[in-house]
């Protein structure tokens, strides 16, 4: 459900901070969540969108050093060796989930490409460059921000890659 009627201080995060700063055209989606973690198919459900415009936000560590964020749609996998080739590594391999919140102040769920503790390379599924507008993370489990992907790109630093 769009928030703009039901926007409560609760639901204003830090993303939703950063882009009113910086005038960033968004909306806010909420959705319930009962128990624990929901896959995206599961929340563009709750949230009353196509499953392929709800992206997720992985975070990795590179062989040769380095902390690089993905970020693909939800229901598809990260291909490793094509996220490796984006960030031009070795390997890549995926964060421990203990490290996350340490690292990018978001917890497992509630990562979002905006607004983490210190600006990461960051690459987006380049299927995201067909659409008019995506959903990600708004930096808590149970709110999600619809963004235009170019502002998102210009917001984080990011490129287009191909990565699943």
């Amino acid at each position: 459900m769009k928030t703009e009627d039901n926007k409560t201080a609760d639901s204003k995060t830090n993303v939703i901070r950063i882009l009113e700063a910086q005038n960033i055209e968004h909306e806010v989606f909420t959705y319930e969540v009962s128990d624990g973690l929901l896959d995206a198919i599961t929340v563009a459900g709750k949230v009353g969108f196509d499953p392929d415009l709800v992206f997720k936000t992985l975070v990795t560590t590179g062989k040769n050093s380095g902390i690089y964020v993905f970020v693909i749609p939800g229901n598809c996998e990260l291909d490793l060796k094509k996220a490796a080739q984006a960030a031009r590594e070795k390997s890549i391999q995926m964060l421990k989930a203990k490290d996350l919140l340490s690292l990018t102040g978001y917890i497992h769920g509630g990562c979002s490409p905006i607004g983490m503790k210190k600006k990461f390379s960051t690459y987006i599924e380049e299927v995201a460059s067909g659409y008019d507008d995506i959903l990600v993370s708004a930096g808590k489990i149970g709110v999600q921000v619809k963004i235009k992907p170019a502002d998102l790109i210009d917001l984080t630093g990011a490129c287009f890659a191909n990565l699943i």
